[in-house]
């Protein structure tokens, strides 16, 4: 099997100093990738921090004989956006790939979340990653290639209490990963997203209302943390960047060590002129029926 290196190209990995992002900086520059380690150090709700984790990740890669540097603007910036590319381009003269981690987390039931609270979830996740994209948009068309790959999470599908916020942020960057990979093709750039199971500080903060409502003891859910180290989520993101990947608009979910396609599916439905409400309470099992569903596709664009 040949070794997917990245000897020579460039990556940025945004909310590069913890955690997920962490793993990715790391593999990327063991794999010989120049890493933009991007990270403001801000607390787990998005509001700022004075950690420099950045700095800390940057001195293991060079400590291992990889070259990086750090970045400490942040993401839900626009001017701290387009600093972060620069920072690529100063030290290492040109642009690859992007890898948008930058995350924050901030749970509350729906009736007690403010619109600022909402609003930062939606200035990190989304506008963070929109405005990182944009920044490095002209340089990978100029290039004629490139990779940018986005973090979304199953939270944008429901089913977890308190992160109608958090969610929906994600779920906004799931629908800019699958249209921007539209125009991406033409130019040589693939657009794809991973999301993400693994132990952060994030999922430490909810993690006892997710044993409470699966009905989980502490220890079990103290063994299924233990499964979920972030570093397990690096070669999905680190496949994805790399320019041989030809995957477009895909999610690929990974950590615990798996990873599976995460995919969008329309049922056959019925189709009936003229269609009243009764016809759809009349057929509503053949409409939810998914036995015979099909994939939707981003794009069929082969990179």
């Amino acid at each position: 099997m040949t070794d997917l290196r990245f000897d020579d190209r460039v990556v940025v990995v945004t909310g590069g100093g913890r955690g997920i992002g962490r793993g990715h900086a790391l593999l990327a520059a063991a794999k010989g990738a120049c890493v933009v380690v991007a990270d403001n150090g801000a607390e787990i709700d998005g509001r700022a921090g004075a950690s420099r984790a950045a700095d800390a990740v940057v001195e293991e890669i060079t400590q291992r004989g990889g070259r990086a540097v750090a970045c400490h603007a942040s993401v839900a910036d626009e001017a701290g956006a387009q600093s972060i590319v620069d920072a690529a381009l100063g030290a290492f003269g040109h642009l690859d790939a992007v890898i948008n981690n930058a995350g924050a987390h901030d749970p509350g039931l729906f009736e007690n979340l403010s619109g600022d609270r909402v609003r930062r979830m939606l200035d990190v996740h989304y506008f963070g990653t929109l405005s990182v994209t944009r920044a490095a948009w002209p340089h990978l068309v100029a290039a004629g290639q490139g990779r940018i790959v986005n973090t979304v999470s199953e939270a944008m599908l429901g089913g977890i209490p308190e992160l109608t916020s958090y969610g929906a942020a994600k779920g906004a960057v799931w629908g800019l990963t699958r249209n921007l990979a539209t125009e991406g093709a033409v130019h040589g750039i693939a657009v794809n997203a991973i999301a993400p199971r693994a132990y952060t500080r994030m999922s430490a903060s909810q993690g006892r209302q997710l044993a409470e409502l699966y009905g989980m003891s502490e220890e079990t859910m103290a063994e299924i943390n233990a499964s979920m180290p972030p570093e397990l989520c690096a070669p999905a993101a680190v496949f994805l960047a790399h320019p041989s990947c030809r995957l477009n608009g895909e999610v690929l979910l990974t950590g615990m060590g798996g990873v599976s396609r995460l995919a969008v599916v329309r049922t056959q439905g019925i189709w009936k002129q003229p269609l009243t409400a009764e016809d759809i309470a009349e057929n509503l099992d053949t409409i939810m029926n998914v036995d015979d569903a099909y994939v939707t596709e981003a794009t069929r664009s082969v990179l």
